[in-house]
């Protein structure tokens, strides 16, 4: 089974560049993709060793023997960045728009050598589980947000039908042994793997990095090198403060997230979406749901996330997020509540006022399903935020 994914479109308009890069965490579905899009490229995985050694010994040899009229589709590309050196020889040499078509499941964009290597001859694009608008268009979208928040995003989840607790506990085992060991050498895998549980148990909280530290028994610079392998392998993001303070002093310390709250539930060791409705968690997790699937919106759109949070010094106003596209700011206050009241609105209230801008441009997304246009802004249920985007920017 394979399921529609939006960025296909964006995928396939991509293919004016001599390369494109797709790439975002483990089982997302980039392979999937990139062979429905393009099925006459020739496939090649680095998972398998021996295209592995033959790549990295004789990288030369590697691309003439597997050359052929349509293109080339190497998967789990960062094995060998060796490669890149080749690649770029050939892109200059021969001009063939559309020709490599490279996946991985780590940022390698985090070289600075690689990064100006490919410099201007490569598109460059994320792939991350699946959202709240590919769920719907998939008919996988489920009426109880619980199950959805429990469940998580990846696709391996629906297609094969294998329980969640099952996944993602040989999901951080696979994640840990193969990315984990190959970025740094990880003295104990134990401690790491409670460190990325200690993480799940901060979504949605400013990132206090001398916490982490004392918590986990590590030093800052171990936390800091850990956080960034994290980032690199797609486990979380960091959202950034929005800065614009309007004669206020802010915060300027950066929110954590999980790109997929299935994972986040297991490192919780939430064993159910019964026990998850009554979790201290649920709330942060209903959070990073919302935010995470906004970011996914702008994935899939082959942008750049413009997502924001805003909270004064003194942490008495804040609004949870701040779309900020250049000439317009979009104000976005997250409650995991089924049921709406006013009083929702009132960090909105104040960010409005302060900003001085016009209360329709607010949103308020609770996890009810009424949509309603207020004085104060607009209410939106949770199974309606995967178009929340494209509504955004049509204004």
């Amino acid at each position: 089974m394979m399921f529609s994914r939006l960025l296909s479109e964006k995928l396939k308009q991509s293919a004016s560049f001599p390369a494109i890069v797709l790439s975002g965490p483990r089982q997302s579905g980039k392979s999937t993709l990139v062979q429905l899009v393009f099925p006459k490229h020739r496939y090649i995985t680095f998972d398998k060793e021996v295209d592995r050694l033959f790549a990295a010994e004789d990288p030369e040899r590697f691309l003439k023997l597997h050359e052929n009229e349509h293109g080339l589709i190497i998967d789990e590309f960062q094995y060998v960045p060796k490669l890149f050196s080749y690649i770029k020889i050939e892109i200059d040499t021969k001009k063939r728009p559309g020709y490599f078509i490279l996946t991985g499941s780590q940022n390698f964009l985090a070289n600075q050598a690689i990064t100006e290597s490919l410099a201007g001859r490569i598109c460059i694009l994320n792939l991350l589980p699946l959202s709240i608008q590919e769920m719907r268009d998939n008919n996988l979208l489920q009426e109880d947000v619980d199950q959805m928040i429990f469940q998580g995003g990846y696709p391996r989840l629906y297609q094969d039908h294998v329980l969640a607790t099952d996944l993602y506990s040989s999901y951080v085992q696979s994640y840990v042994e193969r990315d984990v060991r190959q970025l740094i050498n990880v003295g104990n895998i134990t401690i790491f793997q409670r460190f990325i549980a200690l993480c799940a148990g901060r979504v949605g909280q400013e990132l206090n990095l001398s916490a982490l530290s004392s918590e986990c028994g590590i030093t800052l610079p171990t936390v800091k090198s850990w956080l960034a392998i994290l980032e690199a392998s797609y486990i979380i993001f960091l959202l950034p403060p929005h800065y614009k303070n309007f004669n206020k002093r802010l915060i300027k310390t950066s929110k954590l997230y999980f790109f997929d709250t299935g994972l986040a539930c297991s490192l919780l060791r939430i064993p159910s979406m019964d026990v998850l409705a009554l979790s201290p968690f649920r709330g942060a997790l209903f959070e990073n749901f919302i935010i995470a699937d906004l970011y996914k919106q702008y994935c899939n759109r082959g942008m750049r996330s413009p997502l924001f949070f805003w909270r004064d010094a003194g942490g008495l106003h804040e609004v949870d997020c701040i779309i900020d596209e250049g000439a317009r700011l979009t104000p976005i206050e997250i409650k995991s509540s089924q049921t709406f009241v006013s009083a929702f609105f009132k960090g909105l209230d104040y960010w409005n006022e302060l900003a001085q801008v016009d209360p329709s441009t607010s949103y308020l997304i609770y996890g009810g399903s009424d949509n309603q246009e207020r004085r104060q802004g607009n209410v939106v249920g949770w199974r309606e935020v995967g178009g929340l985007v494209e509504k955004i920017r049509a204004k």
